[in-house]
């Protein structure tokens, strides 16, 4: 039994773009390929099933990428709050603790 081939998605795109874009037939990029006619229609099947959310996506993905950062921005702001906050509490703490055990 022959050793099964491996390719590399790059390689199945190449494949798939012959085909597609030089209107060869499955049979003769198959065997080009030295690939089962069936992995061909697989991959074309595969590639037109993901190609809507990609090209739907893409201005999608911008803005929630912007939502993400603003919301990052305000946590970061929030935390910065938070620690100063913090902070004086902790400096309000020794400070009674200091001058109730008469360091002051």
């Amino acid at each position: 039994m022959p050793e099964r081939k491996r390719l590399t998605a790059a390689q199945k795109t190449q494949i798939l773009r012959e085909l597609l874009e030089n209107h060869e037939s499955i049979s003769v990029v198959s065997e080009k390929y030295g690939v089962h006619p069936n992995d061909i229609y697989r991959w074309k099947k595969q590639l037109f099933e993901g190609a809507p959310e990609i090209l739907a996506n893409k201005n999608q993905g911008r803005k929630d990428i912007q939502k993400e950062n603003e919301k990052i921005q305000k946590l970061e702001t929030k935390l910065r709050y938070k620690d100063q906050v913090i902070s004086e509490l902790a400096e309000e703490n020794l400070s009674i603790k200091k001058s109730i055990n008469g360091e002051d």
